[in-house]
């Protein structure tokens, strides 16, 4: 449940960044690249993950924890950011690469990845599509609140993971 969870996470913040953009051409192809990195990038970071465990094995907790509070640290402090228009490759992966760091975390933890991967490209996918017809259509939502929630939900997983030794 856990991987479940933490893939609606990591997709909470490219809704944030979709909400932000009205002039999206394809916005299925946005949607389907973002989501199929949301998937590669992991697969990744689960083999960096597994492979540094295995170095690091006493510290993993520790570290993995370290990286996942940072990165929902950044994700919350990027929340004051605006935004540029970028090609949609490159804004796909822009959106995606916060995937690849919190799969190290994961992988240190050896949660289940493919649960992992499964929810973040399906999450993501939904996600990203609904928020950029939401943005087509006018309505106005400002993406800082879902930048917020994602951040303090890794930086809560991370606590946990570090209590939980």
């Amino acid at each position: 449940m856990q991987e479940i969870f933490s893939g609606l996470i990591v997709s909470l913040d490219v809704v944030a960044l979709y909400l932000l953009i009205t002039d999206v051409k394809n916005r299925f192809l946005l949607s389907m690249w973002t989501a199929i990195l949301h998937m590669i990038f992991p697969v990744i970071g689960f083999t960096l993950g597994n492979w540094m465990l295995q170095i690091f094995m006493q510290w993993s907790n520790i570290v993995s924890s370290i990286l996942l509070f940072f990165i929902g640290l950044q994700i919350i402090l990027s929340s004051k950011n605006g935004h540029r228009t970028l090609p949609i490759g490159l804004l796909a992966i822009t959106a995606s690469l916060d995937t690849f760091s919190v799969s190290i975390s994961f992988g240190m933890l050896n949660l289940q990845k493919y649960y992992f991967i499964l929810s973040a490209g399906i999450w993501t996918f939904i996600l990203s599509y609904i928020a950029l017809h939401i943005a087509k259509a006018g309505i106005l939502f400002k993406g800082t609140p879902f930048k917020w929630i994602a951040g303090l939900s890794l930086i809560t997983i991370s606590v946990y993971t570090l209590w939980d030794q």
